[in-house]
């Protein structure tokens, strides 16, 4: 049976923060700009108000007869991670050809800086926003579902989304090299990444690899974490570690290639065979790393692939309402030299 459409949002205004807070919306415009003499409590409840709402404060009203900016606003967790930077281009190739230009915010994978991003970006009403992950404070996720413009997540398909999405199943990821790793006959196995909580993707990978493992009867034999610091340096420390307290691993699950890079670098210093007495592999087909003695098995993370499908979807939005788009790309597996491959 056919269901009535959702009626279409509406913008926001100071009047829902009013009946929102209890205010006049005199009161809240004052609170917002940050001018006036008002009390501390009553701040606080127009503060908590418009933050439970989503209202993002509308920098250039009355500046632009179409209340927007040609600007589309990229929130990423990291300019030194490889990984990102290529995504840019993606976004950037696709941008060239429109009035768009992106700007970009970075979040260090911590959610009270993304949020403070994603409002600041907001403010200036963007013509649409491309944010990484599916996970962000309710603030966040408020403000963004307000927002008005095409918003679009990237980087992960393992969740519910806001509006549109494009990125890859990084449980699969993970389940699929599991899989590529016990079928060559690999089994005790030690896994090094990231400390997890803050970065959602390395935890659903590594989630997705230790359940194909365990249906296999096997667990992950040692771990290894890291944050900060060289990723190359922290990739050999670890490595040494790792070997120094579980020697007999025969096999290494790096949650990205370049402490993988570290990693085969201080294996081969010690003159160990690699893959026969031990075997390797990180994750996002870094390219950077093609010049390695040995090529890393990795899996490509699409990411060009998902710059570019992003900045489509924003694109292709500006017409009008669209629906929502959900697209789901499948990295695959690059033995390279550090995998057995039957």
């Amino acid at each position: 049976m056919a269901t009535d459409p959702a009626p279409p949002r509406r913008p926001l205004t100071l009047r829902d923060v009013s009946e929102a807070s209890g205010v006049s919306e005199m009161t809240v415009s004052r609170v917002l700009r940050g001018r006036g003499d008002v009390s501390d409590g009553t701040r606080a409840r127009v503060l908590a108000a418009a933050r439970d709402l989503g209202y993002v404060p509308n920098k250039i009203a009355g500046a632009l007869a179409s209340n927007r900016v040609n600007l589309v606003g990229v929130v990423i967790p990291s300019l030194k991670n490889m990984v990102f930077p290529e995504v840019m281009s993606g976004i950037s190739e696709v941008l060239d050809g429109t009035p768009l230009q992106p700007v970009v915010g970075v979040t260090d994978y911590l959610p009270a800086r993304e949020e403070r991003v994603i409002y600041e970006m907001l403010s200036w009403r963007p013509s649409g926003m491309i944010v990484a992950g599916l996970e962000h404070s309710h603030a966040a996720r408020a403000m963004l579902a307000q927002a008005g413009v095409p918003v679009v997540e990237i980087m992960d398909a393992d969740g519910d989304a806001i509006d549109s999405v494009v990125g890859i199943s990084h449980r699969r990821a993970g389940r699929v090299m599991a899989q590529a790793i016990l079928e060559q006959g690999y089994r005790r196995i030690g896994f090094l990444g990231t400390k997890m909580p803050l970065d959602h993707r390395a935890r659903k990978r590594f989630e997705g690899f230790t359940e194909a493992l365990a249906k296999a009867g096997i667990e992950v034999a040692d771990q290894e974490f890291y944050e900060g610091g060289s990723a190359l340096a922290k990739g050999r420390e670890m490595t040494q570690a790792i070997l120094a307290r579980s020697p007999d691993l025969d096999f290494l699950y790096y949650s990205n290639d370049m402490i993988a890079a570290g990693g085969l670098l201080w294996l081969i210093g010690q003159g160990i065979d690699i893959p026969g007495r031990i075997g390797l592999a990180g994750f996002n087909g870094v390219e950077l790393l093609e010049g390695l003695p040995r090529r890393l098995a990795t899996m490509d993370a699409c990411r060009a692939e998902i710059g570019r499908a992003a900045a489509r979807i924003v694109a292709e939005g500006l017409g009008g309402e669209a629906d929502p788009v959900r697209s789901v790309l499948t990295p695959h597996i690059e033995f390279g030299d550090t995998l057995l491959r039957s």
